[in-house]
């Protein structure tokens, strides 16, 4: 009987549920102080993630949640990606 493949799990800073990584949005502060957007999952640096849906990214700005994860404000157009992407998810 072959073993089945644990499914490695994230916490959306939205919703605040546990999700199977690869149907999360990682965002990540990379080691040089920067806020960018990880489509592959692989940079290095803190990570946050998100759910592909607008409540969680709506409850995640509105509650601050991305700056209280990274310790650090979060520039505009990391939002403003982040907005555009999930409106392309849903279209």
């Amino acid at each position: 009987m072959p073993k089945k493949k644990k499914v490695p799990q994230r916490m959306c800073v939205g919703c605040q549920e546990m999700r199977p990584k690869k149907e999360l949005i990682r965002v990540v502060r990379t080691p040089e102080d920067s806020i960018e957007i990880d489509f592959k999952g692989k940079r290095s640096g803190r990570g946050a993630y998100i759910c592909q849906s607008q409540s969680c990214f709506q409850k995640a700005q509105k509650g601050r949640r991305l700056e209280k994860a990274f310790k650090t404000s979060i520039p505009r157009e990391v939002y403003d990606a982040l907005l555009k992407e999930l409106g392309e998810e849903h279209e």
